[in-house]
This record gives structure tokens, C-alpha cells and sequence, in this order.
């Protein structure tokens, strides 16, 4: 089901971009957390980030590019949880908690592997109910997960929030106009963590160019992050990758929270109405940026999406409203 959202933007942060950069200049409280360090199968590692309420009932959040606990959205979303009393854990990807991973390989748009360790884990730990919630790339994560396989028995629901659900085209969008700062500023991020593992660069078996040759996210992904992650080339990755051809089998309740005016991306990455399983919502706002959706109460601005959220986890979750 395709449907139009109710969210209204502050009146004085309709632009796209102000929507965007906006609530990454201004960062809440850093949320109480209790970390945990989860080592999987292959030898490395990725952190997890406990709210302060326990329960069988918990939301798993994954987040975007270059993201972490330290990403506004994130900070926003987890203090809402706190105050709540909602059961959540954060999970970092792999070189994402703020320490180098052990391997070459890292994460990728289309890395379900990871997720679905963690989900066994939680399992493992007593942990009987699981709601998904991904921004960005860890949208395009869950919802590809909820759709590629049969989805384990704890899963209940899931939220994608600004998803890449074409990667190919998001690529090129990213390498166009005023976009090329995002791209920019990430890609930096990106080479600067690859110059870190200069020695498992140079002992790997792969052959790979100067990172600092590289000019835009397809360069990027067609010279390290396909061939690390074993793709035959950037193409061959988005095409994996992309969540929008999974969203038909998916079978769990699924809410996709999309703006189109998003500036990572254009609306030819949505999906039309036949590609959507009867069991996902895409929402569409006319405005919001990408991971913005800031509204406002008299003149002060307000983030729309945590209310948003909760109010999808009521409905599909089950979720009790709980406020300390």
C-alpha cells in the first residue's frame, strides 16, 4: 500500500537541504547506553548499545552510512526509548562503534549477514519479540532481510526510514549537483577508515588502486567495496543489494517512511503499488530530506519521525506507551 503522509514540515525548513544538514548541526543529549561487544563468527566483532529498559519485547536499530551512536537520529531516537521505557539496542557495523574491525571487509548496503547474527543472538538471550528499524543504508538492510528469506520466528516488524532501495540510482544522484558534498564528506570518511588497514591491504590477495584516486561512490565501490565483499563489480553489488526487489516477500509488517525530496536520491527509486507485498506501507512525504523530517510546535522545531515510529510500534508491535 502506497500512502500520503501527514508530515508537515517547519515553515521555515522546507528546503531539502536545510532538512537534511539541520538536525546533524544539532545534536541531543548523548543517550545513556550500556555497550556490548558481540564477536561473530569470522573473528571480528561489532558493538550493540543497550537502552536502559530489559524486555522479550526490544527494537533493533541499524543506521546509515558512516553512522553511529554519535548520528543525531540515532541520539534522538534511543532517548526517546529511555524516556519511554522502550527495550532497544543499537547495532554499530562493523569499524563503526568508534574502533577499527579486525578484517578487511566491513559492511556494505546489502550486508544481512551481520543483522541476522544479532537477531540470533538476541534470540539466544531470551529475547522472543524483535521490531527492525533502519535508517538509510540500515533500511535498505532490514528491509532486504525481511524480504530474501524466511524471516526468523522473533521478528514482528520492521521500519525503513529514507531508503536506498535503488541503489544504482542513488549512486548516480549522489554524483550530481549539490549532492556531491554528501558524497563528498562520506566518501572521505570512507577512505580515511581504508588508509587504516594500509597492512591488510597490502597482504590481501585482491589488487587494489589508491583510495585517494577515488572520485565518487561508484569508483569507490566498484574498486574496494565489490571486490572485499565479493561482488563481480559496483553493478553486480547494486543489483544484489537494492531492497526494492524483496519488498514483494515480505510477509511481516513493514513501514517504508520516504521523502521526495529527498537529496540522496530521486523518485525513480521508489517502488510502484505492484511491488509491494500486502504486508508494507510506503509512506511518502512531500518534504523531508533525507533522515530530516523536522515539524514544528508554535516556532520551535520538533523531530516528527520518533512520534512517528512509536506510533507503528503501537499498532504492529504491540507496544505498551510507557513514560518515566
Amino acid at each position: 500500500m502506497i500512502k500520503q503522509s501527514t508530515f508537515r514540515p517547519a515553515f521555515f525548513l522546507r528546503n531539502r537541504h536545510l532538512q537534511t544538514i539541520l538536525p546533524n548541526l544539532v545534536h541531543p543529549k548523548h543517550p545513556k547506553v550500556d555497550r556490548e561487544r558481540l564477536e561473530l563468527d569470522d573473528g571480528d566483532f561489532i558493538d550493540l548499545d543497550w537502552s536502559q529498559t530489559r524486555s522479550p519485547q526490544t527494537l533493533l536499530i541499524l543506521h546509515g552510512l558512516e553512522g553511529s551512536i554519535k548520528s543525531s537520529y540515532a541520539q534522538r531516537m534511543l532517548n526517546y526509548c529511555n524516556y519511554h521505557q522502550i527495550a532497544a539496542v543499537f547495532m554499530h557495523f562493523r569499524g563503526c562503534s568508534g574502533e577499527q574491525n579486525r578484517l578487511l571487509r566491513s559492511y556494505h548496503s546489502g550486508e544481512t549477514g551481520d543483522l541476522n547474527q544479532v537477531v540470533e543472538y538476541l534470540k539466544n538471550k531470551g529475547i522472543c519479540r524483535i521490531a527492525l528499524l533502519g535508517y538509510s543504508i540500515g533500511g535498505n538492510q532490514v528491509m532486504k532481510y525481511m524480504g530474501e528469506a524466511k524471516t526468523s520466528s522473533v521478528i514482528c516488524c520492521a521500519i525503513g526510514i529514507s531508503v536506498p532501495m535503488t541503489l544504482s540510482i542513488c549512486s548516480s544522484t549522489m554524483n550530481r549537483g549539490f549532492a556531491k558534498i554528501y558524497q563528498a564528506t562520506l566518501l572521505g570518511r570512507l577512505i580515511t577508515k581504508l588508509k587504516l588497514k594500509k597492512t591488510l591491504i597490502e597482504h590481501s590477495e585482491l589488487s587494489f588502486p589508491d583510495p585517494e584516486k577515488m572520485q565518487n561512490f561508484q569508483q569507490f565501490d566498484d574498486h574496494f567495496t565489490a571486490p572485499i565483499h565479493g561482488f563481480n563489480s559496483a553493478h553486480d553489488y547494486y543489483e544484489q543489494s537494492s531492497s526494492r526487489q524483496f519488498l514483494i516477500n515480505i510477509n511481516k509488517p513493514s513501514l517504508i517512511i520516504q521523502a521526495l525530496d529527498d537529496p540522496f536520491m530521486t523518485t525513480e527509486v521508489l517502488p510502484t503499488a505492484d511491488e509491494l507485498s500486502t504486508s508494507v506501507t510506503l509512506e511518502i512525504c512531500r518534504q523531508g530530506g533525507h533522515v530530516g523530517f523536522i515539524s514544528s510546535t508554535a516556532v520551535l522545531p520538533t523531530s516528527w519521525l520518533e512520534t512517528r515510529i512509536h506510533c507503528f510500534l503501537k499498532e504492529s508491535f504491540e507496544l505498551k506507551e510507557t513514560i518515566n
